[in-house]
């Protein structure tokens, strides 16, 4: 066996695991595969890699002095995979990611046939959920990355900033609210409110705005938690509240007249959208081209 690119992948990842269980998960390998191929590097190098004890398995001193090189190598091998993704357009594979329900309706539609245009062999496979949800499956190994509405702190994940946005008051056309120029927080708190439910990004951006400012958005009347923009925006356009969404998942309703779009004195709920990953794992080339895709194209073009 020579040295490659893939015994060294395994043996940081068991290494950071400090577990072939866990790392066999993390590689979507089999444990056994794990310890041949790590049996086969100890064999390939000449000395032993790790100590095995029946609780845990820690470095040698080879394996402690191979550690730095090995980091060094995958970290190479991404930031070369993302510099040149861009320059191709005959990447294959699928594309397995989670989206939260506003990037998934109102904004990815838009990047996807861009994206599509210029890698026309990658097929996207996504699954809809809310921020919470997609942490919990990136985590788990069961999706590759995700495009979350809220900024994620977790020692495993890498978390970038992509898409700026801003959430707005929505209103029914007829709502006493629409035709007012000025309108203040105290004004506001007078209505019924229907919001996304908790755990999702657009939530999350709301409260956190609200404590900053010093206003108790636990005052707030919610006649209505909807696990949808969609069913939120329908609810509005029915009389049945008042809300907080991103003026860019409204835009078809205002040009119908159906809703208005309003701002609040005091507060300004800005918020980007953020894509995340395990920071410990090579991204498969489809996911390095997408991710190099966002961070490379003037998305405003198309949103």
């Amino acid at each position: 066996m020579a040295l490659t690119l893939h015994g060294l992948h395994i043996f940081y990842t068991v290494a950071e695991k400090s577990s072939f269980s866990h790392a066999a998960t993390a590689l979507h390998m089999t444990q056994p595969a794990v310890t041949m191929q790590i049996q086969s590097l100890e064999e390939y190098l000449g000395v032993k890699l790790f100590m095995r004890s029946t609780k845990k398995i820690e470095l040698t001193e080879a394996g402690r002095a191979l550690f730095p090189y090995a980091k060094r190598s995958i970290e190479l091998i991404r930031d070369t995979e993302a510099a040149l993704a861009r320059y191709t357009t005959m990447v294959e594979g699928r594309l397995q990611l989670g989206a939260s329900l506003t990037m998934a309706e109102h904004i990815l539609p838009r990047l996807l046939g861009p994206f599509s245009q210029s890698y026309p062999n990658i097929s996207v496979s996504m699954k809809v959920m809310n921020t919470s949800q997609i942490v919990d499956e990136v985590i788990a190994h069961h999706l590759t990355f995700g495009l979350v509405e809220a900024p994620v702190f977790h020692e495993d994940l890498h978390s970038e900033a992509i898409l700026n946005d801003e959430l707005k008051l929505i209103v029914p056309a007829s709502h006493p609210l629409a035709g007012e120029e000025a309108i203040t927080w105290d004004m506001v708190i007078q209505y019924g409110f229907v919001l996304r439910e908790q755990g999702s990004g657009t939530r999350r951006v709301m409260e956190e705005e609200l404590a900053h400012r010093g206003l108790d958005y636990t005052a707030m009347k919610i006649v209505m938690e909807l696990g949808s923009t969609g069913a939120i925006k329908s609810a509005v356009e029915a009389g049945l509240g008042i809300s907080i969404l991103s003026e860019s998942a409204v835009k078809h309703e205002v040009a119908l007249g159906l809703l208005k779009v309003k701002t609040i004195e005091e507060v300004k709920f800005l918020r980007n959208f953020y894509a995340i990953c395990l920071n410990k794992t090579l991204l498969p080339l489809s996911a390095v081209s997408f991710m190099g895709f966002l961070r490379n194209e003037n998305l405003s073009q198309w949103l």
